[in-house]
């Protein structure tokens, strides 16, 4: 399914192009070069540049499945395909296993299963968008880390600047 959705979503162009970390030809190294350039282009424009990093705490487990559904179903996932994953993230139950001694199960509401290669394509999905909340700075995702780069002339337009971004990405949470 992971090849199947990666492929669907690539011929599609869905996923942003400055999603790093899971995607072919989207290295953490890459990034870091391209974050770097900007960063050099900026300050040969005589600019200040701010660089605002934020992590995602749990990011993993905080995937709303109604939310992620939506999302899939704009993207064109449909039919079979979309009662598929409507079926993997629904009606899960976990438990805990400690010295073979099982805890009760419990209903899990949200969240994208974690040690499969379909949760990280699903979490990359579920933020996929939350740059173009954004206009006023280079918005870099790697994974559940969100890097915004702001810059400007002075020091107050750039401060004003950064926290506009971070009260619309606020707004986007």
């Amino acid at each position: 399914m992971y090849k199947r959705l990666y492929n669907y979503l690539s011929l599609n162009s869905v996923l942003y192009d400055y999603q790093f970390g899971f995607g072919k030809y989207h290295s953490t190294s890459l990034a870091l070069i391209g974050v770097m350039d900007n960063i050099y282009q900026q300050l040969d424009h005589s600019n200040i540049v701010i660089g605002i990093y934020l992590d995602l705490q749990k990011a993993f487990d905080t995937v709303d499945h109604s939310i992620l559904m939506a999302k899939l179903y704009n993207y064109g996932i449909r039919g079979n395909v979309y009662n598929w994953f409507k079926d993997y993230l629904y009606d899960r139950q976990q438990f805990d296993s400690i010295r073979g001694i099982n805890s009760g199960t419990a209903s899990v509401s949200c969240g994208v299963p974690q040690g499969f290669v379909l949760g990280p394509l699903l979490f990359l999905i579920y933020v996929n968008g939350m740059y173009s909340c954004i206009d006023d700075a280079t918005v870099k995702l790697f994974a559940d880390d969100t890097n915004l780069f702001v810059s400007g002339q002075s020091i107050d337009e750039v401060t004003a600047i950064a926290n506009m971004c971070i009260s619309k990405l606020n707004t986007w949470f």
